[in-house]
C-alpha cells in the first residue's frame, strides 16, 4: 500500500513491517477501534500488569482517558522527550499497541518500551514480533546503544518475551499501580547483544522524514 506523506506530522508516515504485523502511528479514527480492542480485555480480571491501572477504568473514563493519553503523547513531543505509541495491525486490523520512548536520546542513545495486546491475540508470538520491530527501529533505524524495559515479576509472558529477545536482567524495581507495592524485573539490551544474533527482518518505511523529531541527525 502506498502511503501519502502527511503534510504536518511525518510520524504518521512511519511504518514497521514484520512477517505478520504492521506497526504505525494511529489516527484519531484508528483510536476508536484500538480502544475497543483494549476495552474487550488485555489481561485477566484481578491482574494488573501496568504501572498505571488504565485498563480497569469504568466507562466513559476509560475511553476518554485512552484518547487523551494519545493526544497528550503527540502534543508534548519534543526531540528531548518523546514517546511513540504505535498501533499493531494484523491483516489490517488493530490488535494492540507497542510503545518506544526516550529522554535526551541524542545524548544517552537509550530507549524504553511498553506494550499491550488484546487478549484474543495473546499466546501466538505477536508480542515478541512487535517488540522485535521496535528494537529494529531503535538499533537499526535510530542508532540506539541501549534498550531498557521493565515488567512485574509475576508477568511471565512479558518477562519471557524479554528473555527470548536477548535482554539481560538489570535489577529489581517497585511499582504500586493499585496502591500496593509490587516487585518488577528490569532488563537491558545493548547494541552488541542486538547484533550478536540473527533477527527476523523488519522493514522500516518513512523514517528519514522523522529523524529530526527523534533528535537524530541534528547539530
Amino acid at each position: 500500500m502506498t502511503v501519502t506523506p502527511h503534510p504536518l506530522w511525518p510520524l504518521f508516515d512511519l511504518r514497521l513491517r514484520t512477517e505478520r504485523l504492521v506497526l504505525r502511528l494511529p489516527t484519531d479514527d484508528d483510536l476508536v477501534e484500538l480502544a475497543a480492542v483494549a476495552r474487550a480485555g488485555v489481561h485477566p480480571p484481578g491482574e494488573m500488569p501496568f504501572a498505571f491501572p488504565w485498563s480497569t477504568l469504568p466507562s466513559p473514563a476509560f475511553e476518554r482517558g485512552f484518547i487523551q493519553y494519545h493526544w497528550q503523547r503527540r502534543g508534548s513531543w519534543t526531540p528531548e522527550d518523546w514517546v511513540l505509541d504505535l498501533q499493531v495491525e494484523l491483516d489490517g486490523r488493530p490488535i494492540g499497541m507497542q510503545g518506544i520512548g526516550a529522554k535526551q536520546f541524542r545524548v544517552h542513545r537509550t530507549i524504553n518500551s511498553g506494550s499491550w495486546l488484546g487478549a484474543a491475540y495473546q499466546g501466538r508470538g505477536y508480542g515478541k514480533e512487535m517488540r522485535g520491530a521496535i528494537l529494529a527501529l531503535a538499533f537499526d533505524g535510530l542508532d540506539a546503544q541501549v534498550a531498557e524495559t521493565e515488567a512485574f515479576d509475576d508477568n511471565e509472558r512479558s518477562n519471557a518475551v524479554s528473555r527470548s529477545l536477548g535482554y539481560e536482567p538489570n535489577g529489581i524495581g517497585r511499582l504500586a499501580p493499585e496502591g500496593v507495592a509490587r516487585n518488577t524485573v528490569r532488563y537491558r539490551m545493548t547494541e552488541e547483544i542486538w547484533r550478536s544474533r540473527a533477527r527476523p527482518r523488519t522493514v522500516i518505511e518513512g523514517l528519514e522524514g522523522c529523524l529530526e523529531l527523534f533528535g537524530v541527525g541534528v547539530d
